[in-house]
């Protein structure tokens, strides 16, 4: 069996993920100031082609934080203390939502769903009849904990002719599940720099639609970093409001210029097609697919009985350099999960599979190995990286 100094780490966790060569480079750069026009060249490049991915015609703004930071600017830039919300909790970060609301004084109604599933698009339209004063509803459209799928595009539609926002943590989506902002009409889009855009924690991203704004205008809940008004208005000049992450924007300049370069359906179709590949290895080796309605973006994998997920995760990572993720809070020890977005090729899918098989030889299990890494490599994508 392989161990630590045999096998080369592969980073296949829901996020963090693998980085690709240029944004190395593009990080080791002499750092610059901020307030330079060589900077303003950088950032100007970067919120043009933003949108892109978030395929909107609003702009996208950018901040200094992580997805959870940015969720939070999402609410206190559209709410008021006392606002009716609606959230869905499907899982871990449906849960996030339900916090971030009662740390802010709204009036939260809890859809709650059994972890595993994605929310029933009726239980949200009875929601919105129940609660006709309600002003948002706050939803997943990934849920990163559960590998689930969450319908936006109905969502979205529920709430087009009324005067609710739809807001989306889209942080474990943008660019690899399909979400044409626009066109779905998807009021408030978050997303996050350690995901689909292979750079480092560290950036969030917020888009608003034309109803957002006046959502805005209305909204009294206090802020002051994250009053989004200011920050368009420093991007407008290609400026942040406050100092900007140097190295984190000029990483994300080159990271647009492969992804618009493979073009954004390449890339979800290649991610897609690398979640199903991983599914069908894994699925060979005896593991279900934990989800109903699972994501493009991870695959999260029940463990075969016999087989201790947690200790299968702490053993990936110890003896062939493999970091995945396991269950959170009442999954703990049932589930694996691993990543699909970042810099990952064949070869890092069939290793995880080959990996795993391994582990499970030891325990008396014997899967057919050879068998599943051959599902891997015949149902993986044209490489795109």
């Amino acid at each position: 069996m392989g161990g630590m100094n045999d096998w080369p780490y592969r980073l296949l966790a829901p996020g963090p993920v693998p980085m690709p060569p240029e944004v190395y480079q593009a990080l080791s750069e002499p750092m610059i100031h901020h307030r330079t026009p060589e900077f303003e060249k950088i950032l100007a490049r970067v919120l043009s082609r933003l949108p892109q991915i978030f395929e909107t015609q609003n702009p996208v703004m950018l901040l200094n934080c992580v997805g959870s930071g940015a969720m939070e600017a999402a609410v206190v830039n559209t709410l008021s203390p006392g606002d009716e919300v609606i959230s869905i909790n499907a899982g871990k970060f449906g849960e996030r939502w339900s916090k971030l609301a009662e740390a802010f004084g709204y009036i939260n109604h809890e859809i709650q769903v059994e972890w595993g599933k994605s929310v029933d698009v009726n239980q949200v339209e009875e929601a919105l009849k129940k609660h006709p004063n309600a002003r948002a509803v706050l939803v997943q459209v990934s849920e990163t904990s559960t590998g689930a799928l969450h319908p936006i595009q109905e969502i979205a539609s529920l709430t087009r002719n009324r005067n609710v926002l739809t807001i989306a943590d889209a942080i474990t989506a943008i660019g690899v599940v399909e979400l044409p902002t626009d066109k779905w009409g998807v009021d408030v889009v978050i997303g996050g720099s350690q995901k689909a855009f292979m750079l480092p924690p560290g950036l969030g991203f917020v888009s608003f639609s034309e109803k957002a704004w006046k959502f805005y205008e209305e909204a009294k809940t206090p802020r002051f970093y994250w009053d989004l008004k200011s920050e368009l208005k420093s991007n407008k000049d290609n400026q942040t409001r406050f100092t900007s992450s140097v190295s984190l924007i000029r990483a994300l300049d080159v990271v647009l210029d492969r992804l618009l370069d493979i073009g954004l359906t390449n890339y979800q179709s290649y991610v897609l097609g690398l979640a199903n590949s991983l599914k069908m290895g894994a699925q060979t080796l005896g593991f279900e697919v934990f989800p109903e309605n699972p994501s493009p973006a991870l695959s999260a994998f029940k463990v075969p009985s016999g087989v201790d997920g947690k200790s299968l995760r702490g053993q990936l990572e110890k003896k062939f350099n493999i970091t995945t993720a396991g269950g959170q809070d009442q999954l703990v020890g049932k589930i694996l999960r691993v990543g699909h977005m970042g810099y990952i090729k064949k070869i890092d899918a069939a290793k995880v599979i080959e990996a795993i098989g391994l582990l499970m030889n030891e325990q008396g299990l014997n899967p057919n190995i050879a068998e599943a890494i051959e599902a891997v490599n015949q149902n993986f994508p044209a490489e795109v990286f």
